[in-house]
């Protein structure tokens, strides 16, 4: 869980870029990424293998 607290006039913008830096951090839009569309364990073992 991601929590942020700006307490500024431009807070929105601030706060969400904070947001996503934090997403990014822990790994949230890439797991997004990954569960969009199934794969096929073979699949997956294949991608893992050349990482």
């Amino acid at each position: 869980m991601v929590e942020v607290r700006v307490n500024d006039k431009n807070s929105f913008e601030k706060a969400l870029r904070i947001f996503k830096k934090q997403c990014q951090r822990d790994g949230f839009l890439v797991e997004l990424k990954e569960r969009r569309f199934y794969c096929k364990p073979s699949e997956k073992k294949r991608k893992k293998g050349t990482r």
